[in-house]
């Protein structure tokens, strides 16, 4: 079984198991997290895929964050020739990794 999770902006194909870097999410190594927003929940050939318009209602996906990291560095430098003009910078992402724990229906009392 998979499923499409919105957040940060983007979204991302999960599964049960699978380990991803997200936008930062404020909270601690091992925490668990929630995501609400499932767009799409897929299972195998002989069961459909669930669409949502725009989620699908009834469902959440676990996850557990493993670490709070930062990304690459990346160069930003702008030039322009014969003006004297150069400007240099630099910028790392701040992640998540998140590991999904379960992808589940909701229960009657959570809400």
């Amino acid at each position: 079984m998979y499923a499409v999770i919105s957040s940060g902006g983007k979204q991302y194909r999960v599964q049960e198991g699978l380990r991803l870097d997200i936008e930062k999410i404020p909270g601690e190594a091992g925490d668990e997290i929630c995501f609400n927003r499932v767009l799409l929940i897929g299972g195998d050939a002989s069961k459909p895929a669930i669409m949502g318009t725009p989620c699908v209602e009834g469902f959440k996906v676990l996850g557990t964050i493993e670490e709070q990291k930062r990304g690459e560095k990346i160069s930003i430098i702008k030039f322009r020739r014969r003006k004297h003009y150069r400007r240099q910078q630099g910028h790392r992402q701040y992640y998540t990794r998140v590991k999904i724990t379960q992808i589940a229906p909701l229960n009657a009392d959570d809400n």
